[in-house]
Formats: structure tokens, sequence, C-alpha cells
């Protein structure tokens, strides 16, 4: 197939686009830089500009959807324009150009209400419950695409949960720059169970869904490695990699969830240059449990997690032996993809 990767200069955009060539399709990506990925055709542009995007899906058979505005704060209008606007612009012209696959990149965030999710499978988004700007949007999206899903255009949906594994320059630096300054505290226990997902495990059941999307169309999957573990434990191990002391000390997570909401207050009316030091969704994903069943997505993309959790901290701390800045990130971006 000739298929599209749009965000393909992001961290999961590019090990997607990689992985989609191995597996022996031509790619040709779309987003505002250059992407890198070898053996790819680059169309640059924005997902906020028609001529843009019905340039880059023309002749293409499929789409693989990743770009996104990606932050805990912002303009409302960004979001809506990037997320909301920019794909039902591209379910368009992907329609009108013959294409007759669509994988939206998604979250599990769209679904979550700040309650603890034990088990569950992928719920049908929700907007009008989703936390912050970002969910909010990849709901109403995710929404769209499925919408738009019909017997010529297989839509599916993906939502990866914390993708993490060395490459990436956003959360896990912020984690490993805060626990060596002694600024990195555990909300409540530590103890609320949180799944992962290791960067090659993401893009191979991304490309698993667009091999698989004319069997599963209309459908939405939670990706995950199906290893939860404490958080207190996965901090801890991402401190190790990086070989600095895991933090020691503790914020009463309903605390952390009034300082948050402060926080966002205050940044709405004097945003800082960098992502806000705590939101109150951010609180909610670090003292929650967010666990889900992984089986309908095994069986139904036929795909299973080839990195374990263990395998790729060990691959991190190699890379951090080497001096290189790796890190740990939600599907779409810093901790709002996360969850």
């Amino acid at each position: 197939m000739k298929v599209l990767v749009t965000g393909a200069s992001g961290f999961l955009g590019r090990a997607v686009a990689a992985e989609i060539i191995a597996a022996g399709h031509s790619v040709r990506t779309f987003q505002r830089r250059p992407s890198g990925v070898a053996g790819a055709e680059e169309s640059l542009g924005s997902i906020t500009a028609q001529p843009d995007i019905v340039h880059a899906v023309t002749g293409m058979d499929a789409v693989v959807h990743l770009a996104a505005k990606v932050s805990l704060a912002g303009e409302p209008a960004e979001f809506q324009a990037v997320n909301v606007d920019g794909t039902r612009a591209l379910l368009t012209a992907a329609a009108d150009a013959g294409a007759s696959r669509f994988v939206y990149v998604s979250s599990p965030s769209v679904a979550h209400a700040g309650a603890s999710i034990m088990g569950s499978g992928a719920e049908t988004a929700d907007p009008g419950r989703a936390r912050g700007a970002y969910a909010r949007t990849k709901a109403q999206a995710e929404l769209l695409a499925l919408e738009a899903d019909s017997a010529s255009l297989a839509v599916v949906a993906v939502r990866p949960h914390l993708v993490w594994g060395p490459g990436d320059t956003q959360l896990i630096e912020r984690i490993v720059d805060r626990a060596r300054s002694g600024r990195l505290p555990l909300l409540g226990h530590g103890a609320a169970l949180i799944d992962t997902t290791y960067i090659d495990n993401a893009a191979s059941a991304i490309a698993a869904a667009l091999e698989r999307a004319p069997e599963v169309h209309g459908r939405s999957y939670v990706i995950t490695n199906g290893e939860p573990r404490p958080v207190a434990e996965l901090l801890a191990g991402i401190c190790a990699a990086a070989g600095v002391s895991a933090p020691a000390w503790r914020v009463p997570a309903l605390l952390a969830r009034g300082a948050g909401s402060v926080i966002e207050a205050v940044w709405r009316v004097r945003p800082g240059t960098d992502e806000p030091p705590m939101t109150r969704f951010l609180a909610e994903q670090l003292s929650t449990a967010h666990w889900f069943d992984q089986r309908a997505t095994r069986a139904d993309l036929r795909w299973t997690p080839s990195v374990s959790l263990e395998e790729g901290l060990a691959r991190l701390a190699v890379s951090y032996r080497r001096d290189m800045p790796f890190v740990i990130q939600a599907v779409d971006g810093p901790v709002q993809a996360g969850l």
C-alpha cells in the first residue's frame, strides 16, 4: 500500500512510519518539519491547511493519523483547530482521494473522567467528561473518525497508553531532572497500578491495526504492554535507568489535585514558557489506577507485544549510559496522551 503517516516528526510517528516501511509498504510523511524517516517521501505542511492536506493525501491508499496538538495547557481554539478540525479535513480528503483505510491514533484519556480504570476495554469516547482541552478534542476527533467509517473507508481508532522508550525528549527528561534536584514527589502512596507501552510495541500495534482495518473497522482499541505496575515502581525504574535517586517524599493526592487546579487557573492568565508543573489531570493520572483488558486488542489485531517492561527499562538504562537523552511519553506528546 501507499500509506500517509501524519505527525511523523514526533517520537511515535517516526517509529510507526519506519514500522510500516519495514512491512513493505510505501510511506509518505506529513508534518511541519522534516521527519528524518529513512525511505519515506516527505510532504511538509500543516494539518490546519486544506491545500497541504489535499496534496499530502493524493494518491494514498491508507492514512495513519498521529498529528495532534498535545499539551497540558493552551488556548482551547488551538486544540480545536488541530485535533478536531484537522482530523475532519483529513478524513474528507482521504475519502475524496480514494483511500480505503484510516487509522486514527487516539488516547485512553478520551474515555477518562477522573476515576481509576481497572481492567476496562476501550470504552466509548466521551468529550463531555474528558479532562482538559487535549482529551476533550481527541475524544471529539475519535468520534468523528469512527462516524466516517464506511464500506469504502475502513476506520480504526487505537489508543496507545503511556508510550515510552529510547529516543524521546519529553517526559522522562523532566522526571529525571526533577528527581535529580529532589523535586519529584509521589502522589498518595504511589500504589496505583499503571500500564505503559514500550515504543516498539506501540508502533507494531498501530501497523497491525492498519493491516487488519478491513476486518476490525469501526472499533476502538487500547494498546498497552499488559504489564501494570505501581506508579512508584515505574518511577523508580525510570530513575534507576538514569542513575538518579527515586522519589522519597509524598504529597497527598487530594492536595495535588487542588494545587493542579490552582496552577491551571494561573496558567490561563499568565502562561509559562514550558508545561505547567502540575494540573488536575496530571495529578489524577499519577494517583489513580489505569490498566486495561488487552484480550480484544490482541485477538482482533493479531498482535502481541515483543518487548517486555523489564527489557524496555534495560534498553533505557543502556541509552543513559551512552549519555543520550531518552524519555517516556503519551501517544501524541507529553503526559496528556498518557492516559
